[in-house]
């Protein structure tokens, strides 16, 4: 345990690095996603036609590949760009693909009357979308998008391939300066796995509070 105890400052900076890696990753996907899950039930054909081409490259590229390209493709073509970002933008492309299908689900599970009831009040597209039919998508797929998450938080370990600090990366550091793999991939994995323990609690309780609030309106 000597080496836990010895470099917790390490480990304590690794998981910073993980946790701002996972939580902007998903911000950014969760935002992305669910703009191009918009794009997909448009009305306008080429959008549906540039979101459904979105979805199938995001969801069918590897993400080690997608911060592999961008960490060191990108800037032979002249566009810097740091290590930390190019894990970003990797895990919000790779993830935006799935929260886009996630939400397209929770849209497609609103009741078409709702929807021909807006139409009939004369309001636009965007106005439904925005104030009847996303509110009640995110709702109905809190917990999907919680498995998300947890899928952002394991793929920012990959980020340790292309030199980026965080966990993992420090893990594999001090494996190498210690040979002791099995207690320090055992803590990284307790670590990782606390985490999203966690994560999954939070979204039970928020799925939770969701259904308490819908059955008082009813």
């Amino acid at each position: 345990m000597n080496v836990i105890t010895e470099n917790l400052g390490l480990l304590g900076s690794g998981l910073l690095t993980t946790l701002l890696l996972a939580v902007t990753g998903y911000v950014g996907a969760l935002v992305v996603g669910t703009l191009v899950a918009v794009c997909r039930v448009s009305p306008v054909p080429p959008l549906r036609w540039f979101a459904s081409a979105w979805v199938a490259v995001a969801c069918n590229v590897p993400l080690l590949c997608l911060m592999i390209l961008l960490a060191f493709g990108v800037p032979r073509i002249g566009l810097p760009v740091t290590l930390m970002r190019a894990a970003v933008i990797g895990i919000v492309f790779s993830a935006s693909g799935f929260v886009c299908e996630t939400v397209r689900s929770g849209i497609n599970s609103v009741s078409k009357g709702q929807i021909e009831a807006a139409r009939a009040l004369g309001m636009p597209f965007g106005l439904i979308i925005g104030k009847v039919v996303l509110p009640q998508a995110l709702v109905r797929t809190i917990q999907p998008l919680v498995n998300i998450f947890i899928s952002c938080l394991i793929g920012s370990s990959l980020a340790a391939a292309i030199g980026v600090p965080e966990l993992t990366n420090v893990t594999q550091q001090l494996n190498l300066r210690y040979a002791e793999a099995v207690i320090t991939f055992l803590v990284s994995g307790l670590t990782y796995l606390v985490i999203a323990f966690l994560a999954t609690r939070v979204g039970g309780g928020l799925e939770r509070r969701a259904a308490a609030r819908t059955e008082a309106r009813a």
